[in-house]
């Protein structure tokens, strides 16, 4: 069971992006996120006349390691750690500073 998963909101605890929040957007293979608003990079395009797109270069969300994002608790407005507990039959998410789980 993955601690981070899709449409989790998520804190940047290391690199340039730093206390930004941002939403996952998708997991990426081997630990690697795509956050929104977050590691933005340019890209530079060629015009594609058969798919009717114009060059230039466009910004979009590169991927950011899992190891440099933590989940965002809205009670304590902090980065928190996440745990994995048996509840009844199923693994459940819980946030560690307060105990309550993530998935209900």
């Amino acid at each position: 069971m993955r601690k981070i998963r899709a449409n989790d909101e998520v804190i940047v605890i290391a690199g340039r992006d730093k206390g930004r929040r941002g939403e996952v957007i998708r997991i990426v293979g081997d630990g690697r996120l795509i956050v929104s608003g977050i590691n933005m990079v340019k890209k530079h395009t060629r015009a594609d006349p058969y798919r009717g797109t114009g060059g230039g270069i466009q910004e979009q969300e590169a991927a950011i390691q899992a190891s440099n994002v933590a989940i965002f608790n809205r009670d304590t407005a902090k980065a928190d750690k996440v745990g994995i507990r048996n509840d009844e039959g199923r693994k459940v998410r819980y946030y560690k500073r307060t105990g309550e789980a993530i998935d209900e």
